[in-house]
C-alpha cells in the first residue's frame, strides 16, 4: 500500500478539512480514499516493512513552491512536517522531519549561526533537570552514530544569541513524521547531511507551526 502525505501548507483544503489540519500527523491512503492517523506504532511498522524507508511523501524531492523567499531559505512547516529549501524557478527541495511534541512547538524566524558534523550533543540545563538519560551527558555526549543530533547540526540563532534549537540527524529515522522533539527539527542522516551540504551559516529559517509559541525576540 502506498501513502503519501499533504502537499503544501498547513491550510485546510477540500481534501483536508480544517479539523484534520490541526491534527497531528495524518497521511493519504489513496487506496481506502481518505487521511488516516500516523502514529509512533505505524511509524515503526511502515518504515520497517519499506526497506527502512519512511512514507514516500517525507522523503527528498523537488516540488514546485511559491514563495517571495530568495532560493536559500529554509521554511518550515511544522504541521505538515515538511523543511523546505527554497530552489530558484518557483522550486524547492522538499524533506521530511519531526518536530517538537505537546508543549515543545515554536515559531519563529531565525538564522543559521553555525553548523557541525557529527556534532557533540549537549542537553540544555532544563533538559538536564527533566530527563535522566539526558543527565547522563550534561558535560556533552561525542558525536557518532548513536548520538540525538545525528551525522549533521546547524544551529538556530536569533541575531547572535544561540536559540538552543537545531536542524539535526537523528538515530531513529523512523520519528520522521512525527511530534516527537523538545523543540528541535529532526530529520534522517542522509537528509540533513544533503542539506548541510547545500546551506550556508546565516541562511534565514522560517519556522511555522499553528497552535505555537512564538520564539522570543520575533
Amino acid at each position: 500500500m502506498t501513502l503519501a502525505a499533504t502537499a503544501g501548507l498547513a491550510l485546510p483544503t477540500p481534501a483536508m478539512p480544517a479539523q484534520q489540519a490541526m491534527a497531528k500527523t495524518q497521511i493519504y491512503d489513496p487506496k481506502k480514499r481518505k487521511w488516516v492517523n500516523y502514529d509512533s506504532r505505524k511509524a515503526r511498522e511502515y518504515y520497517s516493512r519499506n526497506k527502512q524507508q519512511p512514507p514516500e511523501a517525507f522523503r527528498m524531492q523537488a516540488v514546485k513552491f511559491r514563495t517571495a523567499e530568495k532560493a536559500g531559505t529554509i521554511i518550515i512547516d511544522g504541521n505538515q512536517h515538511y523543511l523546505y529549501l527554497v530552489q530558484p524557478g518557483g522550486q524547492a527541495i522538499r524533506y521530511g522531519i519531526g518536530v517538537g511534541r505537546d508543549g515543545f512547538g515554536w515559531a519563529g524566524i531565525v538564522r543559521i549561526g553555525r553548523m557541525a558534523e557529527w556534532p557533540t550533543w549537549t542537553p540544555p540545563a532544563e533538559m538536564v533537570a527533566r530527563d535522566e538519560k539526558a543527565r547522563k551527558w550534561a558535560a556533552g555526549m561525542p558525536g557518532g552514530p548513536d548520538n540525538p543530533l545525528g551525522a549533521r547540526a546547524l544551529y538556530l540563532y536569533e541575531g547572535d544569541e544561540d536559540t538552543i534549537y537545531r536542524i539535526h540527524g537523528t538515530p531513529e529515522p523512523w520519528t520522521i513524521g512525527l511530534d516527537v522533539s523538545s523543540g528541535c527539527i529532526r530529520m534522517r542522516n542522509d537528509d540533513i547531511t544533503d542539506l548541510h551540504a547545500r546551506i550556508e551559516v546565516g541562511a534565514k529559517v522560517i519556522v511555522l507551526m499553528q497552535g505555537a509559541a512564538l520564539y522570543k525576540g520575533v
